[in-house]
């Protein structure tokens, strides 16, 4: 008996490498699922829009500024910073973050992250600026978020009101989510609710039409955020899937394998037709196509210097960004 579910164990590791890279779905699918869970959570405590894996364009640097997620809602823009430390966490004499304890072997020392947050709003302040909404100050805020449940103060230090740990973030309730906010700017009170609302309406345009990461959803509840790169396989499934390309195509469905012929199954990939004017596709505009179920994705996580291999056959659901 016990050789046998070993034999299965050993069968199951060599089938799931030939999935995907393991190394890219440890850390890498951890921390955006992390995210994801964050992502549900703070919709529900604010009650507002939630737009997750933003890329700003940053006017001092000319690069991108990744913003984990912003909330807009009819009484502020919160910009959300997830952090996944582990450990306790001191605060050193230039204001970084020392963790120490947990699993890591040594301290580790990051970045501030309340000034990364502070910079953030700056740079989603002057974006949209550039597109035509100009805020009053203050109504854009922010906050960090510590996603890991061991990431604790020491007794000697306490976190700034901005950093919400992970127990306090689980414990909230939509009630009480002025705890959450601690802030809730009265900018817009007191003029029209056609304002308000029309401002409201603006700054979820603008963001649905950000720069943003793709998504790529995977079997076992994974997901990861990163860049789509390309297809591979047999070249009839490639050409069957040239028309799969981010200017034309806004997110893409797997439907589970077939089987056909000899120990060789298919999935059907249901596409949608980008459009511009709004988010979203009606069922009418999704198209369908047949490829092998070995056929892979190329898909670069965000913040990693590997791209992994994925077969169509673990994926659920891919979206791309214009």
């Amino acid at each position: 008996m016990w050789i046998e579910i070993l034999c299965g164990l050993v069968i199951y590791r060599i089938f799931r490498r030939f999935l995907y890279d393991d190394d890219i779905l440890g850390a890498e699918t951890n921390d955006t699922d992390a995210k994801f869970l964050i992502a549900e959570r703070a919709e529900k405590l604010y009650g507002g829009k939630l737009y997750l894996g933003l890329r700003i364009p940053d006017p001092d640097t000319g690069s991108r500024q990744n913003i984990d997620m912003v909330v807009v809602t009819k009484e502020e823009v919160v910009v959300i910073n997830v952090k996944n430390f582990s450990g306790f966490v001191d605060i050193d004499t230039d204001g970084s973050w020392i963790c120490t304890g947990a699993k890591q072997r040594k301290a580790e020392k990051h970045p501030n992250p309340v000034v990364e947050a502070k910079r953030q709003v700056e740079i989603l302040e002057s974006y949209f600026e550039q597109r035509g909404v100009e805020l009053p100050n203050g109504y854009v805020t922010y906050r960090v978020v510590l996603s890991n449940p061991s990431c604790r103060a020491l007794p000697s230090i306490d976190f700034p009101p901005e950093v919400v740990p992970f127990d306090q973030l689980t414990t909230l309730q939509p009630e009480t989510k002025g705890v959450f906010t601690g802030w809730i700017k009265d900018a817009f009170r007191g003029g029209k609710k056609e304002n308000q609302d029309g401002v409201n309406q603006q700054l979820q345009f603008i963001l649905s039409t950000a720069p943003m990461w793709d998504r790529l959803e995977l079997d076992d509840n994974k997901h990861l955020l990163g860049e789509f790169l390309e297809f591979k396989g047999k070249i009839e499934d490639v050409l069957a899937l040239r028309q799969i390309k981010r200017s034309k195509v806004s997110r893409l469905v797997i439907q589970k394998s077939s089987m056909f012929g000899f120990g060789r199954s298919k999935v059907q990939v249901l596409y949608s037709a980008r459009d511009y004017r709004s988010e979203g596709a009606s069922g009418s505009e999704w198209k369908e196509v047949t490829v092998k179920s070995s056929t892979e994705v190329l898909f670069q996580p965000q913040n990693s210097t590997k791209v992994g291999k994925f077969k169509l056959s673990s994926i659920i659901s891919m979206s791309l960004t214009a």
